[in-house]
Protein backbone atom coordinates (compact mmCIF):
# COMPACT_ATOMS: atom_id res chain seq x y z
CA UNK A 1 0.00 0.00 0.00
CA UNK A 2 0.73 1.60 -1.22
CA UNK A 3 -2.25 2.31 0.16
CA UNK A 4 -0.40 5.52 1.06
CA UNK A 5 -0.54 7.70 -2.42
CA UNK A 6 -1.84 10.73 -3.70
CA UNK A 7 -3.58 10.29 -7.01
CA UNK A 8 -4.44 12.94 -9.44
CA UNK A 9 -8.34 13.33 -8.88
CA UNK A 10 -9.76 10.81 -9.87
CA UNK A 11 -11.83 11.51 -13.15
CA UNK A 12 -14.65 9.94 -14.84
CA UNK A 13 -13.83 8.86 -18.40
CA UNK A 14 -15.96 11.16 -19.38
CA UNK A 15 -14.29 13.98 -18.15
CA UNK A 16 -11.74 16.62 -19.75
CA UNK A 17 -9.31 16.97 -17.27
CA UNK A 18 -7.22 20.64 -17.49
CA UNK A 19 -3.54 20.22 -19.43
CA UNK A 20 -1.25 17.46 -17.23
CA UNK A 21 2.19 18.81 -15.91
CA UNK A 22 4.98 16.57 -14.72
CA UNK A 23 4.26 15.31 -11.29
CA UNK A 24 5.87 16.82 -8.15
CA UNK A 25 7.07 13.80 -6.70
CA UNK A 26 8.56 15.53 -3.32
CA UNK A 27 8.27 12.46 -1.15
CA UNK A 28 5.49 11.15 -3.01
CA UNK A 29 4.47 8.05 -3.89
CA UNK A 30 2.22 9.14 -6.54
CA UNK A 31 1.92 12.66 -8.28
CA UNK A 32 0.03 15.67 -7.29
CA UNK A 33 -2.56 16.56 -9.38
CA UNK A 34 -2.79 18.61 -12.30
CA UNK A 35 -1.58 21.88 -11.50
CA UNK A 36 -3.34 23.99 -13.72
CA UNK A 37 -6.31 26.13 -13.13
CA UNK A 38 -9.78 24.63 -12.74
CA UNK A 39 -11.99 24.26 -15.62
CA UNK A 40 -14.53 26.58 -16.19
CA UNK A 41 -17.25 24.52 -15.93
CA UNK A 42 -16.27 23.98 -12.24
CA UNK A 43 -17.32 26.92 -10.06
CA UNK A 44 -17.55 27.38 -6.51
CA UNK A 45 -20.54 27.17 -4.64
CA UNK A 46 -22.10 27.91 -0.87
CA UNK A 47 -18.80 28.83 0.62
CA UNK A 48 -16.93 31.31 -1.20
CA UNK A 49 -13.90 30.50 -3.52
CA UNK A 50 -10.75 31.93 -1.57
CA UNK A 51 -8.19 34.56 -3.76
CA UNK A 52 -4.89 33.21 -3.24
CA UNK A 53 -4.07 36.04 -0.63
CA UNK A 54 -6.18 34.31 1.60
CA UNK A 55 -3.38 32.86 3.45
CA UNK A 56 -4.85 31.71 6.81
CA UNK A 57 -7.28 29.92 4.95
CA UNK A 58 -5.30 28.40 2.89
CA UNK A 59 -3.21 27.29 5.53
CA UNK A 60 -5.48 26.04 7.53
CA UNK A 61 -6.57 23.79 4.45
CA UNK A 62 -3.41 22.62 3.89
CA UNK A 63 -2.81 21.85 7.31
CA UNK A 64 -6.06 19.67 7.20
CA UNK A 65 -5.48 17.87 3.67
CA UNK A 66 -1.80 17.16 4.82
CA UNK A 67 -2.65 15.85 8.28
CA UNK A 68 -5.61 13.74 6.85
CA UNK A 69 -3.36 12.27 4.41
CA UNK A 70 -0.38 11.64 6.34
CA UNK A 71 -2.83 9.42 8.69
CA UNK A 72 -4.29 7.19 5.53
CA UNK A 73 -0.51 4.90 5.19
CA UNK A 74 0.00 4.99 8.78
CA UNK A 75 -3.89 3.32 9.00
CA UNK A 76 -1.73 0.83 7.01
CA UNK A 77 1.78 0.55 8.65
CA UNK A 78 0.53 1.42 11.78
CA UNK A 79 -1.94 -1.57 11.83
CA UNK A 80 0.81 -3.89 10.67
CA UNK A 81 3.17 -3.08 13.24
CA UNK A 82 0.56 -3.71 15.52
CA UNK A 83 -1.61 -6.91 14.51
CA UNK A 84 0.65 -9.17 16.56
CA UNK A 85 -0.62 -7.74 20.45
CA UNK A 86 -3.91 -7.32 18.47
CA UNK A 87 -4.55 -10.73 17.61
CA UNK A 88 -2.82 -11.96 20.43
CA UNK A 89 -5.11 -9.92 23.48
CA UNK A 90 -8.65 -10.88 21.28
CA UNK A 91 -7.59 -14.14 20.65
CA UNK A 92 -8.82 -13.89 17.01
CA UNK A 93 -9.14 -16.68 14.16
CA UNK A 94 -6.89 -16.60 11.21
CA UNK A 95 -9.68 -15.36 8.90
CA UNK A 96 -10.61 -12.65 11.52
CA UNK A 97 -7.23 -11.28 11.56
CA UNK A 98 -7.21 -11.28 8.47
CA UNK A 99 -10.04 -8.88 7.56
CA UNK A 100 -7.89 -6.47 9.39
CA UNK A 101 -6.05 -5.44 6.60
CA UNK A 102 -8.34 -6.99 3.61
CA UNK A 103 -11.28 -4.87 4.96
CA UNK A 104 -9.42 -1.71 4.73
CA UNK A 105 -7.94 -2.29 1.68
CA UNK A 106 -11.07 -3.42 0.24
CA UNK A 107 -12.56 -0.08 0.46
CA UNK A 108 -10.03 2.07 0.19
CA UNK A 109 -9.08 0.61 -3.64
CA UNK A 110 -12.57 0.21 -4.73
CA UNK A 111 -14.30 3.27 -3.59
CA UNK A 112 -11.12 5.92 -4.73
CA UNK A 113 -12.95 6.90 -7.89
CA UNK A 114 -17.05 6.86 -6.69
CA UNK A 115 -15.76 9.02 -3.86
CA UNK A 116 -14.09 11.24 -6.50
CA UNK A 117 -17.47 11.30 -8.55
CA UNK A 118 -19.47 12.27 -5.36
CA UNK A 119 -17.12 14.84 -4.62
CA UNK A 120 -17.73 16.22 -8.10
CA UNK A 121 -21.31 16.39 -7.83
CA UNK A 122 -21.95 17.06 -4.29
CA UNK A 123 -19.29 19.30 -3.16
CA UNK A 124 -14.81 18.48 -2.67
CA UNK A 125 -15.09 20.07 0.83
CA UNK A 126 -18.41 17.83 1.85
CA UNK A 127 -16.18 15.07 1.28
CA UNK A 128 -13.35 15.24 2.75
CA UNK A 129 -14.92 16.50 5.71
CA UNK A 130 -16.89 13.22 5.44
CA UNK A 131 -14.38 11.52 5.05
CA UNK A 132 -11.86 12.30 7.67
CA UNK A 133 -14.41 12.43 9.92
CA UNK A 134 -15.32 8.69 9.35
CA UNK A 135 -11.56 7.92 9.88
CA UNK A 136 -11.76 9.83 13.05
CA UNK A 137 -15.11 8.06 14.20
CA UNK A 138 -14.13 4.57 12.81
CA UNK A 139 -9.91 4.81 15.01
CA UNK A 140 -11.58 5.70 17.56
CA UNK A 141 -14.44 3.23 18.31
CA UNK A 142 -11.51 0.61 17.32
CA UNK A 143 -9.04 1.70 19.95
CA UNK A 144 -11.78 1.07 22.44
CA UNK A 145 -13.55 -2.32 20.55
CA UNK A 146 -13.02 -5.74 22.45
CA UNK A 147 -14.25 -7.99 19.27
CA UNK A 148 -12.12 -7.92 16.32
CA UNK A 149 -15.05 -9.10 14.04
CA UNK A 150 -16.49 -5.26 15.18
CA UNK A 151 -12.96 -4.75 14.57
CA UNK A 152 -12.99 -5.53 10.82
CA UNK A 153 -16.38 -4.14 10.16
CA UNK A 154 -14.68 -0.47 11.28
CA UNK A 155 -11.62 -1.08 9.11
CA UNK A 156 -13.89 -1.26 6.53
CA UNK A 157 -15.70 1.33 6.84
CA UNK A 158 -12.57 3.42 7.67
CA UNK A 159 -11.21 2.41 4.08
CA UNK A 160 -14.22 3.86 2.77
CA UNK A 161 -13.43 7.33 4.72
CA UNK A 162 -9.46 7.05 3.23
CA UNK A 163 -10.79 6.63 -0.28
CA UNK A 164 -13.00 9.76 0.48
CA UNK A 165 -9.94 11.85 1.71
CA UNK A 166 -7.92 10.83 -0.96
CA UNK A 167 -10.23 11.62 -3.79
CA UNK A 168 -11.24 14.86 -2.52
CA UNK A 169 -8.05 16.25 -0.82
CA UNK A 170 -6.45 17.47 -3.70
CA UNK A 171 -9.08 18.76 -5.55
CA UNK A 172 -9.92 20.74 -2.62
CA UNK A 173 -6.12 22.28 -2.54
CA UNK A 174 -6.56 22.73 -6.50
CA UNK A 175 -9.27 24.87 -5.41
CA UNK A 176 -7.43 26.98 -2.32
CA UNK A 177 -4.80 28.11 -4.35
CA UNK A 178 -3.55 29.32 -7.81
CA UNK A 179 0.35 29.16 -9.08
CA UNK A 180 3.05 28.81 -6.85
CA UNK A 181 1.18 28.49 -3.91
CA UNK A 182 -0.67 25.81 -4.94
CA UNK A 183 2.27 24.00 -6.20
CA UNK A 184 4.01 24.51 -2.43
CA UNK A 185 0.70 22.91 -1.77
CA UNK A 186 1.25 19.67 -3.82
CA UNK A 187 4.55 19.51 -2.62
CA UNK A 188 3.32 19.08 0.85
CA UNK A 189 0.75 16.75 0.16
CA UNK A 190 3.42 14.29 -1.25
CA UNK A 191 6.06 14.43 1.60
CA UNK A 192 3.13 14.01 4.22
CA UNK A 193 1.88 10.97 2.10
CA UNK A 194 5.99 9.76 2.04
CA UNK A 195 6.59 10.88 6.14
CA UNK A 196 3.28 8.65 7.03
CA UNK A 197 4.65 5.45 5.15
CA UNK A 198 8.10 6.39 5.97
CA UNK A 199 7.90 7.28 9.65
CA UNK A 200 4.43 5.04 10.22
CA UNK A 201 6.03 1.78 11.34
CA UNK A 202 8.67 3.86 14.03
CA UNK A 203 5.91 5.78 15.16
CA UNK A 204 3.52 2.85 15.73
CA UNK A 205 6.25 0.75 17.06
CA UNK A 206 6.66 3.47 19.65
CA UNK A 207 3.06 3.75 20.93
CA UNK A 208 2.93 -0.19 21.12
CA UNK A 209 5.66 -0.39 23.14
CA UNK A 210 4.42 2.67 25.46
CA UNK A 211 0.55 2.13 25.48
CA UNK A 212 -0.43 -1.12 23.55
CA UNK A 213 -1.92 -1.66 20.03
CA UNK A 214 -4.91 0.40 20.91
CA UNK A 215 -2.68 3.11 21.23
CA UNK A 216 -1.93 3.08 17.30
CA UNK A 217 -5.88 3.81 16.39
CA UNK A 218 -6.37 6.27 18.96
CA UNK A 219 -3.64 8.47 17.30
CA UNK A 220 -4.94 8.02 14.18
CA UNK A 221 -8.09 9.45 15.31
CA UNK A 222 -6.33 12.13 17.00
CA UNK A 223 -4.69 13.09 13.50
CA UNK A 224 -8.08 13.52 12.16
CA UNK A 225 -9.70 14.52 14.75
CA UNK A 226 -7.24 17.67 14.57
CA UNK A 227 -7.57 17.62 10.85
CA UNK A 228 -11.57 17.78 10.37
CA UNK A 229 -11.40 21.08 12.83
CA UNK A 230 -8.80 22.78 10.36
CA UNK A 231 -10.90 21.51 7.24
CA UNK A 232 -14.13 23.16 8.45
CA UNK A 233 -11.96 26.41 7.02
CA UNK A 234 -11.67 25.00 3.47
CA UNK A 235 -13.44 26.21 0.07
CA UNK A 236 -16.16 24.45 -1.25
CA UNK A 237 -16.61 23.46 -5.13
CA UNK A 238 -18.22 21.40 -7.29
CA UNK A 239 -18.70 20.60 -10.81
CA UNK A 240 -21.89 21.05 -11.62
CA UNK A 241 -22.31 19.39 -14.91
CA UNK A 242 -20.69 16.27 -13.23
CA UNK A 243 -21.69 12.79 -14.79
CA UNK A 244 -23.52 10.69 -12.19
CA UNK A 245 -22.16 7.69 -10.93
CA UNK A 246 -21.94 4.73 -12.26
CA UNK A 247 -23.28 1.91 -10.22
CA UNK A 248 -23.34 -0.99 -12.34
CA UNK A 249 -19.43 -0.66 -12.43
CA UNK A 250 -19.17 0.06 -9.07
CA UNK A 251 -21.31 -2.68 -8.03
CA UNK A 252 -19.40 -5.07 -10.15
CA UNK A 253 -16.09 -3.78 -9.40
CA UNK A 254 -16.31 -3.51 -5.65
CA UNK A 255 -18.12 -7.46 -5.03
CA UNK A 256 -15.50 -8.89 -7.76
CA UNK A 257 -12.49 -7.60 -5.78
CA UNK A 258 -14.10 -8.48 -2.08
CA UNK A 259 -14.56 -11.92 -4.12
CA UNK A 260 -10.87 -11.97 -4.68
CA UNK A 261 -10.13 -11.18 -1.19
CA UNK A 262 -12.41 -14.14 -0.25
CA UNK A 263 -10.62 -16.38 -2.16
CA UNK A 264 -7.36 -15.97 -0.31
CA UNK A 265 -8.83 -16.04 3.14
CA UNK A 266 -11.20 -19.03 2.11
CA UNK A 267 -7.39 -21.05 0.59
CA UNK A 268 -5.75 -19.59 3.99
CA UNK A 269 -8.24 -21.45 6.52
CA UNK A 270 -9.96 -24.22 4.44
CA UNK A 271 -7.13 -25.06 1.50
CA UNK A 272 -6.60 -24.19 -2.19
CA UNK A 273 -9.49 -26.75 -3.27
CA UNK A 274 -12.38 -26.27 -0.42
CA UNK A 275 -15.81 -24.71 -1.36
CA UNK A 276 -14.62 -21.68 0.95
CA UNK A 277 -11.75 -20.77 -2.22
CA UNK A 278 -13.66 -21.90 -5.15
CA UNK A 279 -17.14 -20.54 -5.03
CA UNK A 280 -15.67 -16.95 -4.39
CA UNK A 281 -13.10 -17.35 -7.16
CA UNK A 282 -16.15 -18.26 -9.94
CA UNK A 283 -18.10 -15.27 -8.14
CA UNK A 284 -14.89 -13.11 -8.82
CA UNK A 285 -14.42 -14.32 -12.29
CA UNK A 286 -18.00 -13.45 -13.09
CA UNK A 287 -18.23 -10.04 -11.27
CA UNK A 288 -14.98 -9.00 -12.80
CA UNK A 289 -16.01 -10.13 -16.59
CA UNK A 290 -19.76 -8.38 -15.81
CA UNK A 291 -17.57 -5.19 -14.88
CA UNK A 292 -15.37 -5.43 -18.38
CA UNK A 293 -18.98 -5.72 -19.72
CA UNK A 294 -20.76 -2.62 -18.50
CA UNK A 295 -17.68 -0.67 -18.65
CA UNK A 296 -17.44 -1.31 -22.16
CA UNK A 297 -20.88 -0.42 -22.81
CA UNK A 298 -21.51 3.21 -22.00
CA UNK A 299 -17.40 4.39 -22.19
CA UNK A 300 -19.37 7.86 -21.31
CA UNK A 301 -20.24 6.95 -18.41
CA UNK A 302 -17.98 4.39 -16.95
CA UNK A 303 -15.50 4.37 -14.24
CA UNK A 304 -13.07 2.50 -16.13
CA UNK A 305 -12.34 3.82 -19.93
CA UNK A 306 -11.42 0.12 -21.35
CA UNK A 307 -10.48 1.79 -24.47
CA UNK A 308 -7.03 2.89 -23.14
CA UNK A 309 -6.56 -0.98 -22.80
CA UNK A 310 -5.66 -1.12 -26.21
CA UNK A 311 -2.28 0.82 -25.86
CA UNK A 312 0.18 -1.62 -24.83
CA UNK A 313 2.44 1.26 -23.70
CA UNK A 314 -0.37 2.32 -21.09
CA UNK A 315 -0.91 -1.27 -20.22
CA UNK A 316 2.58 -1.60 -19.20
CA UNK A 317 2.23 1.27 -17.10
CA UNK A 318 -0.71 -0.22 -15.29
CA UNK A 319 1.02 -3.08 -14.51
CA UNK A 320 3.66 -1.07 -12.87
CA UNK A 321 2.21 -2.04 -9.46
CA UNK A 322 2.47 -5.63 -10.30
CA UNK A 323 5.93 -5.19 -10.79
CA UNK A 324 7.02 -3.18 -8.50
CA UNK A 325 5.12 -2.31 -5.35
CA UNK A 326 3.63 -5.44 -4.40
CA UNK A 327 7.20 -6.01 -2.98
CA UNK A 328 7.09 -3.13 -0.65
CA UNK A 329 3.34 -3.56 0.54
CA UNK A 330 4.01 -7.66 1.30
CA UNK A 331 7.09 -6.53 3.60
CA UNK A 332 5.57 -3.50 5.15
CA UNK A 333 2.56 -5.86 6.13
CA UNK A 334 4.21 -9.52 6.63
CA UNK A 335 7.80 -8.63 7.78
CA UNK A 336 6.85 -7.13 10.89
CA UNK A 337 5.06 -10.13 12.49
CA UNK A 338 7.66 -12.76 11.50
CA UNK A 339 10.52 -10.43 12.92
CA UNK A 340 7.96 -10.00 15.69
CA UNK A 341 7.43 -13.74 16.50
CA UNK A 342 10.84 -15.62 15.53
CA UNK A 343 13.22 -13.12 16.34
CA UNK A 344 11.84 -11.82 19.42
CA UNK A 345 12.77 -8.32 18.70
CA UNK A 346 10.46 -5.82 20.28
CA UNK A 347 7.55 -3.57 18.19
CA UNK A 348 9.81 -0.50 18.45
CA UNK A 349 12.91 -2.77 17.11
CA UNK A 350 10.68 -4.17 14.31
CA UNK A 351 9.82 -0.36 13.24
CA UNK A 352 13.59 0.55 13.32
CA UNK A 353 14.23 -2.43 11.24
CA UNK A 354 11.83 -1.31 8.03
CA UNK A 355 13.71 2.31 7.74
CA UNK A 356 15.93 0.96 5.33
CA UNK A 357 12.60 -0.14 3.09
CA UNK A 358 10.50 2.97 4.35
CA UNK A 359 13.12 6.00 4.02
CA UNK A 360 13.92 5.86 -0.13
CA UNK A 361 10.31 6.54 -0.18
CA UNK A 362 10.27 9.83 1.26
CA UNK A 363 13.69 11.19 -0.72
CA UNK A 364 13.88 9.52 -3.80
CA UNK A 365 11.16 9.91 -5.81
CA UNK A 366 12.89 13.51 -6.52
CA UNK A 367 15.42 11.96 -8.28
CA UNK A 368 13.30 9.17 -9.73
CA UNK A 369 11.93 12.67 -11.40
CA UNK A 370 15.28 14.25 -12.16
CA UNK A 371 16.92 10.84 -14.25
CA UNK A 372 13.41 10.63 -16.01
CA UNK A 373 14.03 14.07 -17.45
CA UNK A 374 17.89 13.27 -18.05
CA UNK A 375 16.78 9.63 -19.71
CA UNK A 376 13.40 8.08 -20.16
CA UNK A 377 10.28 7.06 -18.25
CA UNK A 378 11.04 3.95 -19.73
CA UNK A 379 14.86 3.34 -18.16
CA UNK A 380 13.64 4.30 -14.70
CA UNK A 381 11.05 1.92 -14.68
CA UNK A 382 12.95 -0.69 -16.38
CA UNK A 383 15.93 0.24 -13.31
CA UNK A 384 13.46 0.34 -10.59
CA UNK A 385 11.98 -2.95 -11.60
CA UNK A 386 15.86 -4.79 -11.66
CA UNK A 387 16.41 -3.16 -8.16
CA UNK A 388 12.93 -4.25 -6.63
CA UNK A 389 13.93 -7.87 -7.96
CA UNK A 390 17.27 -7.74 -6.62
CA UNK A 391 16.02 -6.82 -3.54
CA UNK A 392 13.72 -9.51 -3.60
CA UNK A 393 16.17 -11.75 -4.15
CA UNK A 394 18.41 -10.65 -1.26
CA UNK A 395 15.54 -12.03 0.98
CA UNK A 396 16.71 -15.51 -0.05
CA UNK A 397 19.31 -15.05 3.13
CA UNK A 398 16.68 -14.16 5.19
CA UNK A 399 16.47 -16.02 8.66
CA UNK A 400 15.65 -15.97 12.33
CA UNK A 401 18.82 -15.12 12.77
CA UNK A 402 19.26 -12.79 10.32
CA UNK A 403 20.90 -9.06 11.73
CA UNK A 404 19.60 -5.82 10.85
CA UNK A 405 22.65 -5.45 8.55
CA UNK A 406 22.18 -8.66 6.81
CA UNK A 407 18.38 -7.11 5.85
CA UNK A 408 19.54 -3.59 5.60
CA UNK A 409 20.84 -4.17 1.94
CA UNK A 410 18.05 -5.90 0.37
CA UNK A 411 15.72 -3.62 2.36
CA UNK A 412 17.16 -0.54 0.65
CA UNK A 413 17.04 -2.29 -2.70
CA UNK A 414 13.58 -2.52 -2.64
CA UNK A 415 13.15 1.00 -1.03
CA UNK A 416 14.97 2.84 -3.92
CA UNK A 417 13.12 0.80 -6.64
CA UNK A 418 9.79 1.41 -5.13
CA UNK A 419 10.82 5.53 -4.99
CA UNK A 420 12.57 5.49 -7.80
CA UNK A 421 9.50 4.17 -9.31
CA UNK A 422 7.21 6.43 -7.22
CA UNK A 423 8.34 9.93 -8.92
CA UNK A 424 7.71 8.86 -12.54
CA UNK A 425 4.87 6.51 -12.39
CA UNK A 426 2.05 8.36 -12.47
CA UNK A 427 3.72 11.08 -15.16
CA UNK A 428 4.32 8.03 -17.10
CA UNK A 429 0.32 6.98 -16.86
CA UNK A 430 -0.72 10.17 -18.27
CA UNK A 431 2.32 10.67 -20.79
CA UNK A 432 0.75 7.45 -22.85
CA UNK A 433 -2.34 8.41 -23.67
CA UNK A 434 -3.90 11.94 -25.59
CA UNK A 435 -3.95 15.02 -23.13
CA UNK A 436 -7.58 14.74 -23.21
CA UNK A 437 -7.49 10.98 -21.95
CA UNK A 438 -5.31 11.91 -19.00
CA UNK A 439 -7.59 12.45 -16.45
CA UNK A 440 -9.38 8.73 -16.90
CA UNK A 441 -5.56 7.67 -17.54
CA UNK A 442 -4.69 8.83 -13.98
CA UNK A 443 -7.90 7.24 -12.13
CA UNK A 444 -6.99 4.27 -13.88
CA UNK A 445 -3.57 3.59 -12.70
CA UNK A 446 -4.63 4.71 -9.53
CA UNK A 447 -7.26 2.49 -8.74
CA UNK A 448 -5.81 -0.40 -10.35
CA UNK A 449 -2.24 0.43 -7.67
CA UNK A 450 -4.58 0.36 -4.81
CA UNK A 451 -6.63 -2.79 -5.93
CA UNK A 452 -3.04 -4.88 -6.62
CA UNK A 453 -1.94 -3.96 -3.23
CA UNK A 454 -5.38 -5.49 -1.67
CA UNK A 455 -5.13 -8.50 -3.92
CA UNK A 456 -0.95 -8.81 -2.54
CA UNK A 457 -1.59 -8.12 0.86
CA UNK A 458 -4.71 -11.12 1.16
CA UNK A 459 -2.60 -13.06 -1.41
CA UNK A 460 0.57 -13.53 0.86
CA UNK A 461 -1.21 -14.42 3.73
CA UNK A 462 -2.39 -17.30 1.54
CA UNK A 463 0.81 -18.27 0.42
CA UNK A 464 2.58 -17.94 3.47
CA UNK A 465 0.23 -19.87 5.67
CA UNK A 466 -0.19 -23.30 3.28
CA UNK A 467 3.37 -23.31 2.55
CA UNK A 468 3.72 -23.09 6.17
CA UNK A 469 1.49 -25.40 7.10
CA UNK A 470 2.47 -28.45 4.16
CA UNK A 471 6.03 -28.23 5.71
CA UNK A 472 4.35 -28.36 9.21
CA UNK A 473 2.59 -31.56 8.17
CA UNK A 474 5.64 -33.14 6.52
CA UNK A 475 6.94 -33.21 9.87
CA UNK A 476 4.13 -34.79 11.51
CA UNK A 477 1.65 -31.85 12.75
CA UNK A 478 -1.91 -32.90 12.13
CA UNK A 479 -3.58 -30.79 9.12
CA UNK A 480 -5.79 -28.88 11.07
CA UNK A 481 -3.43 -28.47 13.76
CA UNK A 482 -0.67 -27.33 11.08
CA UNK A 483 -3.05 -24.92 9.33
CA UNK A 484 -3.91 -23.07 12.74
CA UNK A 485 -0.16 -22.86 13.87
CA UNK A 486 1.18 -22.03 10.51
CA UNK A 487 -1.96 -18.56 10.44
CA UNK A 488 -1.07 -17.28 13.75
CA UNK A 489 2.47 -17.83 13.01
CA UNK A 490 2.15 -15.25 9.91
CA UNK A 491 0.52 -13.07 12.23
CA UNK A 492 3.81 -12.96 14.68
CA UNK A 493 2.59 -15.31 17.41
CA UNK A 494 4.91 -18.67 17.81
CA UNK A 495 5.01 -20.79 20.74
CA UNK A 496 8.21 -20.83 22.34
CA UNK A 497 7.84 -24.75 22.29
CA UNK A 498 7.86 -24.97 18.51
CA UNK A 499 9.57 -21.73 17.45
CA UNK A 500 12.36 -24.15 15.21
CA UNK A 501 10.03 -25.90 12.69
CA UNK A 502 7.74 -23.42 12.63
CA UNK A 503 10.74 -20.54 12.11
CA UNK A 504 12.06 -23.08 9.08
CA UNK A 505 8.62 -23.54 7.77
CA UNK A 506 7.87 -19.82 7.53
CA UNK A 507 11.46 -18.81 6.72
CA UNK A 508 10.73 -21.06 3.73
CA UNK A 509 7.31 -19.95 3.06
CA UNK A 510 9.10 -15.82 2.87
CA UNK A 511 11.81 -17.16 0.62
CA UNK A 512 9.18 -18.73 -1.54
CA UNK A 513 6.91 -15.16 -1.96
CA UNK A 514 10.45 -13.58 -2.39
CA UNK A 515 11.26 -15.54 -5.22
CA UNK A 516 7.66 -14.82 -6.83
CA UNK A 517 7.71 -11.01 -6.17
CA UNK A 518 11.52 -10.83 -7.69
CA UNK A 519 9.80 -13.26 -10.70
CA UNK A 520 6.84 -10.94 -11.59
CA UNK A 521 9.35 -7.52 -11.15
CA UNK A 522 12.60 -9.11 -14.02
CA UNK A 523 9.17 -9.74 -16.10
CA UNK A 524 8.04 -6.13 -15.58
CA UNK A 525 10.90 -4.53 -16.48
CA UNK A 526 11.14 -6.51 -19.64
CA UNK A 527 7.34 -5.74 -20.58
CA UNK A 528 8.49 -2.29 -19.54
CA UNK A 529 11.79 -1.57 -21.50
CA UNK A 530 9.56 -3.49 -24.38
CA UNK A 531 6.27 -1.37 -24.10
CA UNK A 532 7.59 1.99 -23.64
CA UNK A 533 10.30 1.63 -26.39
CA UNK A 534 10.38 5.12 -28.78
CA UNK A 535 8.11 5.33 -31.38
CA UNK A 536 10.54 5.19 -34.12
CA UNK A 537 11.47 2.12 -32.81
CA UNK A 538 7.58 0.58 -32.96
CA UNK A 539 7.30 2.14 -36.12
CA UNK A 540 10.55 0.32 -37.19
CA UNK A 541 8.95 -2.55 -36.28
CA UNK A 542 6.15 -2.27 -38.50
Amino acid sequence: MSPESPPRTPTRAADVPPRPTTPHPAGSPAAAPPTADPTPTETATTSPQPLPSDSSRFGWTLVAVAAASASLPFSVTGAAVALPELSAQLGSSIGATQWVQNAFNLTFASMALACGSLADRFGRRRVLLAGIGTVAAMALLIGLSSSLPLIDVLRAVQGCGGAAVLASGAAVLAHAATGRRRRLAFGVLGTSFGAGLALGPVAAGALVDAAGWRAVFLAVAAVALGALLCARRAPESRNPVAAPLDWPGLTTFTAGLASVSFVFVGATTHGWGSAAAVLPLVAAVVLLTAFVLVEARDVRRAMFDVRLFRRADFVAVVCQPFAITLAFVVLLVYLPPYVQGLTGRGVLDTGLLLVPLTLPVLVTPLLGGWLGGRTSLRAVLTLAAVLNAAGCLGLLTLTPHTTWLGLAGPLLLCGLGVGLAFGVMDNAAVSTVPVEHAGAAAGIFNTVRLAAESIAVAGAAAVLTNWTAAALRRDGVPGARATEIAGHAVQGLVDATGAGPVGTALTSAFHLVAVGLAALSLVGAALTHWALRPAVDRQAER
